[in-house]
């Protein structure tokens, strides 16, 4: 199953959601009516109202639990207990967990997310949360941050970079939500109790609240029941498939491995100190952190498969008495992953050369589309090379709040004297003459030597931190570019890259729940808006108006086989494509799929792509919510 196929299925997911939620509205209404009967009669206008009220606390619950997300990623991990790192940390624990995300992040071809650490809990676990991968945060616990060696603490970042790859967060983040009404009776009952009833229990006049209340909880189980086999059956599968995604991601199995051995053999396990918000976000952690697996009926709740079959599935000889033999051990000895990293040689990655500059590399689109969201071993070693590339003053740079505009706009600065005038001109008319001088420093120094390969991943990893600044600033920024981008008249595809890039980063970041969506539009519907982009990407890959038309015409049969549109190149160039793209993100997933084999066909018709196509195939890709990672090589 590739990733279109990954978010056509979560798209039927989020359907089948719906429905199991119907039902379990379904089953409490009539809980709520059989007491209702038992209590006061079989009266339709009695029973009517329960129902009524019923639905209402259910719909306002859900309602409510939705608003308090829509903040996105950010607002789970904060839910939860987490701090954030700081993308300039210095602790040592810290460091590491920061570079394994980046590294993650850039193989991924997605911005690199906010990371969190749960430091409360001594348990190893971790989650993805995120309406978007422009919102998507990673949240460790301290537990793991201890525990685990590199190797292991990769396992667990990619098996949660899958969740943001296939579309799982989204999914995760409307289920808790929608469950949170369902739980809504239980929560009620639970707070009188505790609050109002309690205070006046010794009167009669408190009898029936504290009655009403202990019914409430009562049928808060029924919920809770659905609530919990709703989580299971959209969980476990998607559970199976990351734990698959994270070997396929990080080229061993051993780390992964390790770190479920660590959570079977450490006393605190996976296991969340607070169960209450453990039951909450249950489906969306790295191992189970409630502890279905030790009740009856486990495998009914159960959000991930068992931990020995996860084990088994990286280490098929694996023998569950391995797990007793490292609980004795590690109950003398506890693992240090610090350690553990020094004894083993895994402080640091290995890395190899980035390409020649000018370098062009050939690919098919079958190629293409196998690698969207579905990174490799050879992603991975090209991550670090890319990571181990960025001088450490741009590093420094991009983690600090008043170094990452000036890194970001010196991006885009041109090499040219007379057109680097201009647009510093308009970076001091809107964010003044310090930043100007910031930008033109910064270029100087470090940003006009820099690998062309370097400058988007420059970008992605100073994200986190430029999306934090207040929504005016940003505001105020993305104009900057706007008027860097057009400032001579001419775009070249870097700057439209680079541009769109960030503007879809920056508009989901400031307001996830409104752009999280998956697309059901068909081809047919958007004709004139593929056709546009196919004459835009051919034009750009073929100096030849002839050689344009034929990968064009190629290109447009490939996606639209009945359509006769003819070849019109706009004069605006890639600029024409702002209007085009709301309408093409809307495509259902799999049409996105032959769109971006379209795509590739357009841009290499001849089997070739140089580093600037290969920038704007990636920006389509990301613009399109198809994240293409760095390596775009024959396979």
């Amino acid at each position: 199953m590739n990733f279109f196929e990954h978010q056509a299925q979560a798209r039927r997911d989020s359907t089948r959601l719906v429905v199991l939620f119907a039902l379990a509205v379904l089953g409490i209404v009539v809980a709520v009516n059989l007491v209702v009967a038992l209590v006061a009669g079989a009266r339709p206008g009695v029973m009517a109202a329960a129902s009524i009220g019923t639905l209402l606390v259910i719909g306002l619950g859900s309602l409510y639990r939705m608003a308090t997300l829509r903040g996105g990623g950010d607002a789970v991990a904060l839910q939860q207990g987490g701090v954030p790192v700081a993308m300039d940390a210095t602790d040592a624990n810290a460091r590491r967990l920061l570079n394994v995300v980046e590294e993650v992040a850039i193989a991924s071809g997605v911005p690199v997310p906010r990371v969190y650490v749960l430091e409360h809990e001594a348990g190893i676990n971790a989650f993805a949360a995120g309406y978007s991968p422009s919102d998507a945060v990673i949240a460790v616990t301290r537990g793991a941050l201890d525990r685990l060696n590199r190797d292991e603490l990769q396992g667990v970042v990619a098996h949660e970079f899958s969740h943001i790859l296939n579309g799982d967060m989204r999914l995760n983040i409307r289920l808790m939500g929608v469950l949170f009404g369902i739980l809504m009776l239980g929560v009620v009952g639970r707070k009188v109790l505790v609050h109002g009833g309690l205070g006046s229990r010794r009167t009669s006049a408190g009898l029936p609240i504290l009655a009403g209340a202990v019914v409430a909880m009562l049928i808060g189980y029924v919920g809770l029941f659905f609530g919990r086999l709703i989580k299971a059956g959209v969980s476990r599968s998607r559970e199976r498939l990351a734990d698959a995604s994270a070997v396929q991601f990080t080229r061993q199995t051993s780390g992964l491995a390790g770190a479920l051995k660590k959570i079977g053999g450490l006393h605190d396990g996976a296991r969340m100190s607070d169960a209450g918000q453990a039951e909450e976000v249950s489906h969306m952690l790295f191992s189970d952190g409630v502890g279905y697996a030790g009740r009856t009926l486990g495998r009914w709740f159960a959000t991930h498969p068992d931990l020995v079959e996860r084990i088994r599935a990286l280490e098929p000889g694996f023998d569950a008495d391995e797990l007793e033999r490292l609980q004795r051990q590690w109950m003398v000895t506890p693992p240090q992953g610090l350690d553990e990293d020094l004894r083993l040689g895994l402080a640091a990655p290995t890395h190899g050369p980035l390409p020649p500059p000018g370098s062009e590399r050939s690919l098919t689109p079958p190629m293409v589309v196998a690698q969207v969201a579905h990174p490799g071993a050879d992603d991975y070693r090209r991550a670090d090379a890319i990571a181990a590339g960025f001088p450490e003053a741009l590093r420094r740079m991009a983690a600090q709040r008043e170094g990452v505009v000036p890194l970001v706009l010196g991006l885009l600065l041109d090499g040219a004297s007379d057109i680097a005038g201009l647009q510093r001109t308009e970076i001091a008319a809107r964010m003044g003459e310090a930043v100007a001088d910031a930008v033109e420093r910064t270029h100087r120094r470090h940003l006009a030597t820099l690998h062309p390969a370097l400058r988007l991943p420059l970008a992605t990893l100073a994200f986190p931190v430029l999306r934090l600044r207040p929504r005016p600033e940003l505001e105020r920024f993305m104009d900057t570019v706007h008027a860097m981008t057009f400032a001579d008249g001419r775009v070249s595809l870097f700057e439209y890259c680079l541009g769109r890039l960030l503007t879809v980063q920056v508009r989901e970041s400031l307001d996830p729940s409104r752009h999280a969506r998956t697309g059901r539009t068909k081809p047919q519907a958007v004709q004139r808006e593929i056709a546009l982009l196919l004459a835009v990407v051919a034009h750009a890959g073929h100096a030849e108006m002839a050689r344009g038309r034929h990968a064009y015409l190629a290109a447009l049969h490939h996606m639209l086989p009945d359509a006769h549109i003819a070849y019109a190149p706009p004069a605006a160039g890639v600029t024409a494509l702002d209007g085009a793209w709301d309408a093409l993100d809307r495509l259902d997933p799999l049409a996105k799929q032959h769109l971006v084999e379209a795509v590739t066909l357009a841009t290499l018709h001849d089997g070739r792509i140089s580093l600037a196509e290969a920038e704007l195939l990636r920006t389509v890709c990301g613009v399109l919510h198809c994240p293409l990672p760095p390596t775009l090589e024959s396979v």
